[in-house]
């Protein structure tokens, strides 16, 4: 019970220091420190991002960076498509979906560590193409066109279907898409972003509920962990957000995708 609340706090804890996509290592840490199968780890890992991410989007909504609409929309896409991501992940053998989620999870580290480097950091200053989203700054809120619902629907159905195929909160996605679709500020991003994931994640923690495949006794101190891990980043962030923070959550999201794909093939 202990080993699994610790697993629990540092998914809380990494979610807190590094963003919405933090969350991602919470599958394979129930994997390697509770020895569940990918699909017994997905559902588990799903409520314990989802409860954190619903602290932090709370928080956001009390400083008023969560843009509630743009959340609901993409929400409300990713929890159509999350049933399918399940569907298919009871279906699907354990070393095949292993290796898709190794894959996933190199993506991330790569895309982590390449947001760090100099030169993206200057590109960033460049102007780029006029995003679809547009905050108005008389109104503060975004102005809604046809091309912007798109863009944030069809970002809300790849989250919502990776969330129920891979158990993860989609933050990864979703964050990346309002950078690109929308000139929110970094701090409205990730708020927002953590809005969507409570969303989906609790959608596809109730359809596990529902069709018996999640273990409760694993899910609840697990959760419990990442909340207070949750709780305990926050107090942390400010001083330890950085560059070299986010280069060691990409080199530690590396090492466990090859060590994914060693069992995998193993």
């Amino acid at each position: 019970m202990t080993t699994i609340v610790l697993l629990g706090f540092t998914v809380g804890l990494i979610l807190a220091l590094t963003g919405a996509g933090g969350g991602i290592l919470a599958v394979p840490l129930l994997v390697f420190g509770a020895g569940l199968g990918m699909a017994d780890a997905g559902p588990i890992g799903l409520m314990a991002v989802g409860l954190a991410a619903t602290l932090g989007a709370v928080l956001g909504l009390r400083n008023k960076t969560v843009r509630y609409k743009a959340a609901l929309l993409i929400a409300g896409a990713g929890i159509v498509c999350s049933p399918l991501g399940l569907w298919l992940a009871q279906r699907t053998p354990n070393q095949p979906l292993t290796i898709v989620f190794a894959a996933v999870l190199l993506y991330v580290a790569f895309r982590t560590f390449k947001k760090t480097m100099p030169a993206t950091l200057d590109a960033r200053m460049e102007c780029g193409p006029i995003p679809p989203c547009k905050m108005d700054d008389t109104r503060g809120k975004l102005s809604w066109t046809a091309p912007c619902a798109w863009a944030l629907a069809l970002s809300g159905m790849l989250a919502g279907s990776l969330s129920g195929l891979l158990g993860v909160g989609g933050g990864f996605v979703m964050v990346p898409a309002l950078q690109r679709y929308t000139n929110l500020s970094a701090q409205s991003v990730v708020a927002t972003s953590l809005a969507v994931i409570s969303l989906v994640s609790m959608s596809g923690v109730i359809a596990s509920a529902m069709t018996g495949h999640l273990q409760w006794a694993v899910a609840i101190p697990f959760s419990g962990g990442a909340v207070l891990g949750m709780l305990a980043g926050r107090q942390l962030a400010a001083r330890l957000a950085g560059p070299q923070l986010q280069r060691s959550f990409a080199l530690v999201s590396a090492v466990v995708a090859v060590a994914l794909l060693v069992l995998a093939l193993a």
